[in-house]
């Protein structure tokens, strides 16, 4: 790579998903690196290494203020900022608060949510009920992890398994508040085409496919391909930022 390539480098910030943290993004930042962009992959408060902090106070505010600070401390700007899954919902609030921040916003196969809007306003009634019995049958307040995806290997399946840790339910009942209107920066949309049999993405895609100031791509692999695909992810970023 030569010396103009890495000069034109991105900064990458994610927001990840729900029960993950940083770490699930291993696999990427040697890939991103040797592709001339920085990846910056924060963990919320009370998951994976944070997960000391864990508490029944912990919302999508506390994710957002976050992911902020580490804007504001990493001194980071002109930030491509990538919400994964329930990471769109923290991605979204983040966007609308640094606006002069953020150059591109892409969605990983996540939720895009308008104000107020919560991410349970996007699941089955089934789905709702499913998560707050998952935190009643608990301590009250977390909930256990959704099944991580079939087409993941034994040993990515065994490595996440012994590290996702249940979140705080109120991080998904919570609506967004957007402070600053409709955001306006350029948006992507990457839609995992292997899905699950309740998919609850498909509807942000076909949004994007039609909705000015989006550009829809397609990937194919399962819901978290910053595991399973790190290869074509990485190329599909590249092609994103480039373009």
């Amino acid at each position: 790579m030569s010396k103009t390539d890495k000069a034109n480098g991105a900064t990458f910030l994610v927001a990840h998903g729900a029960w993950g943290a940083g770490y699930t993004w291993k696999k990427m930042h040697k890939l991103m690196t040797a592709a001339g962009h920085r990846l910056v992959t924060p963990t919320y408060t009370g998951l994976g290494e944070r997960g000391h902090l864990a508490s029944p106070s912990n919302d999508l505010e506390t994710h957002i203020q976050d992911m902020l600070a580490v804007i504001k401390y990493e001194d980071l700007r002109d930030i491509v900022l990538l919400g994964h899954s329930y990471g769109g919902m923290v991605a979204t609030g983040v966007a609308d608060r640094a606006r002069d921040k953020i150059s591109q916003l892409i969605y990983l196969d996540a939720f895009v949510p308008r104000d107020g809007e919560a991410l349970f306003d996007f699941l089955s009634p089934e789905a709702q009920k499913s998560m707050r019995e998952s935190a009643a049958s608990g301590d009250g307040w977390r909930v256990r992890p959704n099944p991580i995806p079939p087409d993941t290997s034994d040993a990515d399946t065994k490595w996440l398994a012994d590290r996702r840790l249940p979140q705080s339910i109120k991080c998904f009942e919570m609506p967004l508040r957007l402070t600053g209107g409709e955001i306006t920066v350029p948006r992507s949309y990457i839609y995992c085409t292997r899905i699950s049999p309740a998919d609850p993405f498909r509807r942000f895609a076909e949004r994007a496919k039609c909705e000015p100031g989006w550009r829809y791509y397609e990937i194919d692999a399962s819901h978290s391909p910053h595991v399973t695909a790190p290869e074509p992810l990485t190329a599909l970023l590249q092609t994103i930022v480039s373009g």
